[in-house]
């Protein structure tokens, strides 16, 4: 008799834990933004978005188009903020120097498209043993991370671009 009331009240005490808990948003867990950001030209996920480009004799373009679920009811107003980084400190820092100053915006209602090319990465970030020439086949060493602001003032920071050169 006594076994039987044991497990039985074991498997009410595991019950009333299992039921009582709550899911926390921790440090170890994904924290999604209200307002998703993809990347359209995106040719893979490595996992994050990767795009691609070229080793061409003259300047090779990259492209990256960032764009919001029009269902969102919210548009692009600005990116305030293009790092070319290895990190994510680059882009939320405080400071208002040493982003990247080179390619050209244009922001359109849901979707904003930025250009520029590997010479102008490597005007922002010379040749080094940590940032290697680009090569066919290779991703370019440093991401590119954007502070995206939507029309109801909230901020989102995107997840980091890669580039790979074909």
């Amino acid at each position: 008799m006594k076994h039987i009331i044991k497990n039985i009240s074991g498997v009410l005490l595991a019950a009333i834990l299992l039921t009582s808990c709550d899911k926390e948003t921790g440090p170890l867990t994904d924290v999604l933004p209200p307002v998703p950001v993809l990347v359209n030209n995106a040719i893979a996920y490595r996992p994050e978005p990767t795009v691609s480009t070229t080793l061409a004799a003259t300047d090779s373009i990259i492209t990256i188009v960032l764009s919001i679920p029009a269902s969102s009811k919210r548009t692009i107003t600005a990116v305030s903020k293009i790092a070319l980084s290895t990190s994510y400190a680059a882009i939320q820092s405080t400071g208002t120097t040493g982003f990247y100053p080179y390619g050209t915006l244009t922001l359109a209602g849901t979707t904003a498209t930025f250009k520029t090319s590997i010479r102008e990465y490597f005007l922002n970030k010379p040749v080094s043993a940590s940032n290697p020439a680009a090569a066919a086949n290779k991703e370019l060493a440093n991401r590119y991370y954007f502070k995206v602001t939507l029309d109801d003032g909230s901020v989102i920071y995107p997840e980091p671009v890669r580039v790979l050169v074909l």
